[in-house]
C-alpha cells in the first residue's frame, strides 16, 4: 500500500493529460479569439503577435529601468531561489508571480523568463553539487543512474509542455496546478514529518550512547560537541572530490547527447513551418532519443547490471512496472513545467523520496535533471521570441549569486544540526506557496477574463506566430 499513491497519480494525470490534448487537439484548426493583455502593467510595451490570420496572443514586456519593481524582484527572486535550490524545485512557484505582479509581464512570457530564472540557480546549484559526497557512502552526491532514468522523460515532457503553453486556456492551466502542488506538497510534508521522527531516534540513541561513554575516562576527549555529530555517523556530504573522480562521464555524456539531440531537433523546427508535416516530424523524432536511452538505463536497472546507488544495501532490480511508473512521472513533471514555467522538482522531488533517496541526493538529482530540461525550455522560448533578452540575463545572474550562496550556508546549517529533514521541509513548503501564489494570481486572472468577457478557450497552435 505504501506505493498505490503512485498509481493513482499517474492513472489521474495521464487521463487528464490525455483528455486535455484531445480537447486541445480539436480546436487547433480554429483561431484563438482576441485576448486583452493582463491588468497592472503600467507602461509596458505590448508586443502583439496579431496578424491577418486571426492570432490573439500579445506578449506585455516592461521596459527594464531602475526603480521599486527592480528592487522588490530581485529581493524575490533572491529568496526563491535561495530555498528552491536547497529544496530541489528550482523556485519557479515564487518567479512567476513576482514577474506578473511586480515586474509586469503577462503571463505566458512570465512563464519564459521564469525558466530562464530556473536554469541559473540549478546551473549554479549543480556546480556546487558535482564535487560533493553521498551522506553516507563514498560516493558522488548526484545519482547519475537515477538522472539518466528521468532525465530523457522529463524533456520529453518539456517540449510537450511548452507546446501545451501556448494552447491551454488559463483556467485549465491553475486548475492543474492547484490539485498537483497541493497533492505533492501534502505527500512531501508527511514524508519530512516521517523523516523527522526517524532523526530524533536516532540523536535519542546516540545521546545515550555518547553518556555511556563519557562515564569512562579513557572515552571523555571522544565525546562529539556539535548538535548533529554522532559517534557511528558518517557524513561525507561536505567533502569535495575531484571533478574527474566525482563525475560520471558516460551517463553525463548520454544526458549531453539527448541536450543536444533535442536542442538540434528544435533549432531544425524552426525553419519548418507550423503545424505542417515535417513540424511534426521533427517534433516525433523527440520520442525515440528519449525512449531509446531511458530503455538503456533501465534494461541495466531490471538486469541488476546497473543500481540506484544512493539506496546503498536496500537497492534491488527494479519491476517492469516500477520503471513504466517512474517514467510516465518523468513525462509529468516535465509536461508540468513546461505547461507552467516552474521546474520539474515540484514532481521529482516528492518521488525520489518516495524512491527512498537521502533528501540531499534527492535534492541535488532533481536539480542536475532540471538543469537540462530548464535550459532547453530556455532554447525553445527563445526561439519562440517569448522573452526579453535583458530581463533574463539579469535575472539569471541573481538566480545564480542566490543559489550558490545558499547551498554553501544551508546546507552547512543543515549538515550541524544533523537534521535532512529540514530539506523536505523546504521542498513541501516552497511547493505549497508556489500553489498559493500561482493558485492566487491564476484565479485572479479569470476572475479578470470573465468580468470583461474575454475569451477563456484554447489558442491555434498552428496559428499562433512569434
Amino acid at each position: 500500500m505504501g506505493r498505490l499513491w503512485l498509481w493513482h497519480a499517474v492513472s489521474a494525470l495521464s487521463i487528464a493529460s490525455m483528455a486535455a490534448v484531445v480537447a486541445a487537439d480539436s480546436v487547433l484548426s480554429r483561431a484563438g479569439a482576441a485576448a486583452a493583455p493582463p491588468p497592472g502593467t503600467g507602461g509596458a510595451t505590448r508586443n502583439s503577435t496579431r496578424r491577418s490570420d486571426g492570432n490573439s496572443y500579445h506578449h506585455v514586456w516592461p521596459p527594464m529601468e531602475f526603480g521599486w519593481r527592480i528592487v522588490v524582484g530581485s529581493l524575490i527572486g533572491l529568496f526563491g531561489a535561495a530555498f528552491g535550490s536547497v529544496g530541489g524545485v528550482g523556485g519557479g512557484g515564487i518567479f512567476l508571480p513576482m514577474l506578473v505582479l511586480v515586474i509586469g509581464f503577462d503571463p505566458k512570457s512570465s512563464a519564459a523568463v521564469s525558466k530562464c530564472m530556473i536554469m541559473g540557480a540549478c546551473v549554479s546549484t549543480v556546480y556546487y553539487n558535482i564535487k560533493l559526497k553521498h551522506p553516507t557512502l563514498d560516493i558522488p552526491l548526484i545519482d547519475y543512474d537515477l538522472a539518466m532514468l528521468i532525465q530523457p522523460m522529463l524533456m520529453l515532457g518539456i517540449s510537450i509542455g511548452v507546446i501545451f503553453n501556448v494552447v491551454f486556456p488559463d483556467w485549465l492551466i491553475t486548475t492543474l496546478l492547484i490539485i498537483i502542488f497541493l497533492f505533492t506538497s501534502t505527500k512531501a510534508f508527511l514524508k519530512g514529518v516521517e523523516a523527522w521522527k526517524k532523526e530524533t531516534i536516532k540523536k535519542r540513541e546516540a545521546a545515550q550512547r555518547m553518556e555511556q561513554i563519557s562515564k569512562e575516562p579513557e572515552h571523555a576527549t571522544a565525546i562529539p560537541t556539535e548538535p548533529g555529530s554522532s559517534i557511528d555517523a558518517k557524513n561525507t556530504s561536505d567533502e569535495k572530490s575531484s571533478l574527474l573522480k566525482n563525475v560520471y562521464w558516460k551517463e553525463f555524456g548520454l544526458l549531453s547527447f539527448v541536450w543536444l539531440a533535442f536542442l538540434g531537433l528544435q533549432i531544425a523546427n524552426k525553419y519548418s513551418a507550423r503545424c505542417s508535416p515535417l513540424y511534426w516530424i521533427l517534433n516525433s523524432l523527440q520520442i525515440p532519443v528519449a525512449v531509446g536511452v531511458t530503455m538503456y538505463e533501465a534494461h541495466g536497472l531490471m538486469t541488476g547490471k546497473k543500481a540506484l546507488s544512493s539506496k546503498g544495501s536496500r537497492q534491488n532490480a527494479l519491476k517492469p512496472s516500477q520503471l513504466f511508473v517512474y517514467c510516465q512521472l518523468g513525462i509529468i513533471a516535465g509536461l508540468v513545467g513546461g505547461l507552467l514555467g516552474v521546474g520539474g522538482g515540484f514532481i521529482m522531488g516528492p518521488l525520489f523520496l518516495e524512491l527512498g533517496i537521502p533528501p540531499q541526493v534527492s535534492s541535488a538529482t532533481a536539480t542536475f535533471a532540471m538543469m537540462f530540461s530548464s535550459s532547453m525550455s530556455v532554447v525553445e522560448y527563445y526561439l519562440l521570441h517569448r522573452f526579453p533578452v535583458p530581463y533574463a540575463a539579469y535575472f539569471i545572474a541573481v538566480t545564480f549569486i542566490a543559489a550558490i550562496i545558499s547551498q554553501h550556508y544551508l546546507r552547512k546549517l543543515i549538515s550541524w544540526l544533523g537534521r535532512a529533514s529540514l530539506i523536505i521541509f523546504i521542498l513541501a513548503s516552497m511547493i505549497f506557496i508556489s500553489a498559493i501564489s500561482l493558485g492566487g494570481v491564476g484565479i485572479t486572472n479569470i476572475i479578470h477574463k470573465i468580468e470583461r468577457h474575454q475569451y477563456m478557450g484554447f489558442e491555434s497552435l498552428c496559428k499562433y506566430g512569434a
